[in-house]
């Protein structure tokens, strides 16, 4: 069965062509042109993605994509004209996987939504050499060391791990980490992750397996 793409873009020929192109890769498609008939579609019809423009009719990109993971983890890739970075980085905090800018080669697109789709299907931290989660013993094994973790940096090994190449920004990492959601500072969660960088590197110093990504937060390598 092929995977469905949701399409919400407000530019019928673009969307058209958007439509043409990820069919011929072997995608199913359907297209909304209006930001609110959007959480409705992925209700009622959960797609496998959904590429989503910023500048919508009705409800912008932005605002679609905070309301879509209030239920879903449905992998979505940001399409936008806008180039300041804020919003690209704004995007990625709301919970998007990728971004694509425009002007963009459609074939571009294809390829990141496919490669967003391979991530959204690998099993957590299979794309992670020598690392096992172990979520019954609360315990992670990386390259056959058992790492001597707190519960928090366990936490945030796993929370990473469940996505690797997938950016956090520490916001997010934080409802990961305290799930009693305590009134602390973003920068603890750097904290956290000079503790468990160090611990990672004592079995491979060699490696950087927690990557900062300036100004929005980290990702796993995968």
């Amino acid at each position: 069965m092929s995977e469905r793409i949701l399409i919400v873009e407000d530019e019928p020929k673009l969307a058209a062509l958007l439509a043409d192109y990820l069919r011929a890769a072997g995608y199913e498609t359907a297209c909304l042109a209006d930001g609110l008939a959007v959480a409705p579609s992925v209700r009622a019809h959960p797609p496998d993605l959904v590429l989503l423009d910023l500048m919508l009719p009705g409800r912008d990109g932005l605002d679609v994509c905070r309301e879509l993971r209030t239920f879903s983890q449905v992998p979505v890739v940001m399409v936008t004209a806008r180039v300041e970075e804020i919003d690209r980085l704004l995007g990625l905090e709301l919970g998007a996987d990728d971004y694509v800018c425009k002007p963009f080669s459609p074939r571009e697109v294809v390829a990141r939504v496919r490669a967003v789709l391979r991530r959204a299907h690998r099993p957590p931290a299979d794309g992670v050499p020598g690392l096992v989660i172990d979520d019954d013993g609360y315990r992670a094994i990386y390259d056959g060391h058992a790492l001597d973790l707190t519960p928090v940096e366990f936490r945030l090994l796993r929370a990473l791990a469940a996505h690797p190449g997938r950016v956090f920004s520490r916001d997010q990492l934080l409802d990961h980490l305290y799930p009693d959601h305590r009134v602390v500072t973003d920068r603890t969660v750097d904290s956290h992750v000079k503790n468990l960088r160090r611990k990672l590197e004592q079995v491979r110093p060699d490696r950087e397996l927690i990557r900062s990504i300036y100004g929005v937060g980290y990702k796993l390598e995968e």
